[in-house]
């Protein structure tokens, strides 16, 4: 099922078949305008989480008018994780998305196309409820974890800094609503999980500790987040793509000069309190324009992701080792700024 087509700031109400997904009543539409060059604009529906990584760009896009400068009528709609935003994807629900570098093994392993970097994550967090000292001590304890997502990724990493893997706990596959109810009740022993969402648990549990973060692995195992395409979109509708490109390069600028708007139009954007946004992008590395076509052009972001392969491989998620150059389409990103 597709979306229903575009209107002004209206709210999405439809319902991918087998999918728990979650739509915002920040969902909304660029409106209908055609491009600069008055041609007719492309339809695109774009999936995102409502977090600041998630949402940032987007949220500048419709403030900025980027959308209609080039060409684009965009329905956005949000979703709780990276993985169901693939799933979508796949069954052309949506042409572009955003995930979280817990993700990154569904286009390696062929689900979609990476089509842009967009920033380094340090939100994620390994807790535990107070009296838990050390991630040795989760043996035998339930741990909630969204997974496929950065938290089942942090959470992975700890465990085998620690010299244990997911048997030795209690593993809990929950949705992250679920989780920030569970921890906060005590229903849970600990969780991979991440901010600003543990923010809201803190309000709870404020002794939760904080048992391993994304800085304790950042010398092996980087955490980018990236926005993803179909792989049909990127195979059949090059300027659909380059459109889109254009549209995420603009507000990736606007957002390295503009951090503070950045932070209340995401506000706005996701009916969020500011001070919570704030908290939440101060957990995450913003990269210019100018430094993400260079870690392209220059191989950083090739490494990043053979790294994060060789992790997926480590964990079972991804059979064997994929060459970045076979999904992530850097060439276009960096083509759609010439």
């Amino acid at each position: 099922m597709r979306f229903s087509r575009p209107f002004p700031r209206k709210t999405l109400g439809a319902a991918l078949a087998g999918l728990a997904l979650v739509l915002s009543v920040g969902a909304c539409s660029s409106g209908g305008a055609a491009g600069e060059d008055g041609g007719d604009s492309i339809e695109v529906t774009f999936g995102y989480i409502p977090d600041f990584n998630g949402t940032s760009l987007l949220a500048i896009a419709e403030d900025q008018g980027l959308w209609e400068k080039h060409g684009v009528d965009a329905t956005t709609s949000s979703f709780t994780n990276g993985p169901l935003q693939i799933q979508a994807l796949g069954t052309g629900d949506l042409d572009f998305g955003y995930i979280g570098p817990g993700a990154f093994w569904l286009p390696a392993s062929g689900q979609a196309k990476l089509v842009a970097m967009n920033t380094l994550g340090r939100a994620d967090r390994v807790v535990a409820q107070p009296g838990i000292e050390s991630v040795e001590d989760l043996a035998g304890k339930t741990v909630a974890v969204p997974e496929g997502t950065s938290g089942d990724m942090i959470l992975t990493l700890a465990l085998k800094e620690a010299g244990m893997t997911k048997e030795d706990v209690e593993l809990v596959p929950m949705e992250p609503p679920a989780i920030v109810a569970a921890l906060s009740s005590g229903q849970v022993d600990a969780a991979g999980f991440w901010y600003p969402s543990l923010a809201t648990v803190k309000e709870q549990v404020p002794d939760l500790v904080e048992l391993a973060d994304n800085t304790d692995f950042e010398e092996t195992v980087a955490f980018p987040t990236a926005f993803v395409a179909g792989n049909d979109v990127v195979a059949d509708d090059a300027e659909k793509v380059d459109a889109v490109l254009k549209v995420l390069r603009e507000a990736i600028a606007y957002r390295a000069e503009n951090m503070d708007e950045a932070i209340q139009l995401t506000a706005d954007f996701n009916n969020l309190d500011v001070a919570d946004v704030e908290a939440d992008a101060a957990n995450v590395e913003v990269l210019d324009l100018a430094e993400l076509d260079k870690i392209t052009e220059d191989g950083t972001v090739d490494t990043w992701l053979s790294g994060m392969n060789e992790y997926f491989v480590e964990a079972g998620t991804l059979d064997a080792p994929v060459d970045p150059s076979e999904y992530y389409t850097g060439d276009l990103f960096l083509k759609a700024g010439e």
